[in-house]
């Protein structure tokens, strides 16, 4: 059955009238969305703020060029691009090589060097690395050139690095980033691990081979139980605190004594993961797994 759409309004007209924002998205939109998501995608939006959903929604009825919510309803009902649209401005933060570069210093200078020497006196040869929300792939591919300039002799590193939405791993996996997102990458490292493809730069093969992508529910599935250092930054500010807590508890399960876990600059730990964790720097949100004897 053909459903005939109102057709979007002329600019000039669409900013004469109200501004269709998050407040605007009733109770019943709201469902709709929901049950849309999960019955074509399989998305469940119960980990979401309601507040952060109805935002992202109010967007994209805005990028359509829409007044009210109904007529997005119904494009929804019969355009699967605009369903993972949705999806994917649920999920997707906009992110840059090297994102809060003194987070990466701190890394560098601090954290990795000493991982890898803790690692090697237990007699480990590999770092594991497990990056959360990893939308784009910048963040995963800044931790592995990281690890280039800081990797020992006969050690290696592994880094899985996850997210929700599909559309957005199978970018990740291309490694093709636009110039302003390596901002903060230095020239030196750039013009080694890059090459520039008709405007835009491409991470060498070998660093795409140290990264493994994969699609997963933070809050459903099983946590990646084998890693050493966890990041997971600009994740949790978008759930809700109960859910805050139940993703952390599992990081801490999931980390052996002395894991580090990263966080982002708006985050904390809550719950009983305060309990589990001490801080190596409050500012940069980096935490150790505490010991046994130390809780």
């Amino acid at each position: 059955m053909k459903i005939d759409l109102p057709e979007p309004a002329p600019r000039e007209d669409r900013l004469a009238r109200h501004l269709f924002v998050g407040a605007d998205v009733d109770e019943q939109t709201l469902e709709e969305v929901r049950q849309v998501l999960l019955q074509k995608r399989q998305f469940d939006l119960g980990m979401y703020k309601d507040a952060c959903i109805r935002r992202r929604i109010a967007g994209r009825v805005r990028a359509r060029g829409f007044q009210q919510a109904r007529a997005y309803l119904d494009l929804l009902a019969v355009d699967e691009e605009e369903v993972t649209a949705l999806m994917s401005a649920m999920t997707i933060h906009v992110s840059q090589f090297f994102r809060n570069p003194s987070t990466f210093d701190v890394l560098r200078e601090e954290v990795v060097p000493e991982m890898f020497r803790r690692l090697r006196r237990e007699g480990q040869r590999e770092l594991r690395v497990w990056s959360v929300g990893c939308a784009g792939g910048e963040e995963p591919y800044s931790v592995a050139l990281l690890m280039e300039q800081l990797v020992p002799p006969r050690m290696r590193y592994s880094i899985l690095a996850c997210d929700i939405t599909p559309v957005v791993l199978e970018k990740a996996r291309e490694g093709l980033f636009d110039g302003p997102r390596l901002t903060h990458v230095p020239d030196e490292l750039r013009d080694r691990h890059f090459s520039l493809e008709e405007g835009r730069w491409r991470i060498n093969e070998r660093l795409r081979s140290k990264v493994k992508f994969c699609t997963h529910n933070v809050l459903s599935d099983e946590p990646y139980s084998e890693a050493d250092l966890i990041l997971c930054r600009n994740v949790l500010i978008y759930f809700s605190r109960p859910d805050q807590a139940r993703v952390l508890e599992r990081f801490a399960a999931a980390l052996p004594e002395n894991g580090v876990l990263v966080l982002g600059r708006a985050e904390t730990l809550s719950g009983s993961s305060r309990e589990q964790f001490t801080v190596h720097n409050p500012a940069e949100r980096i935490f150790f797994k505490r010991g046994c004897a130390e809780r």
